[in-house]
């Protein structure tokens, strides 16, 4: 077997693995959208939202002001 037909099988190879790993990861998700939001839907029915993450509470990280690092005790 040549060089060039080795590496091309390795590369080729590589992007196999690479694109099998992320179809459970990205597109089926993104195929079966409806799906996902059953699932959230019963997952979050018994969550409020404003006792999770009250309004007026939120820090970002890329947010540095007095309130954030109060929020933080940073």
């Amino acid at each position: 077997m040549s060089t060039n037909k080795r590496i091309t099988l390795i590369f080729g190879g590589f992007i196999a693995a690479v694109a099998a790993a992320f179809y459970p990861i990205f597109f089926h998700p993104l195929t079966h959208s409806e799906d996902y939001k059953q699932v959230q839907k019963t997952n979050r029915s018994g969550v409020n939202q404003a006792d999770v993450q009250p309004v007026g509470k939120s820090c970002s990280l890329f947010m540095i002001s007095v309130k954030c690092c109060d929020l933080l005790n940073c």
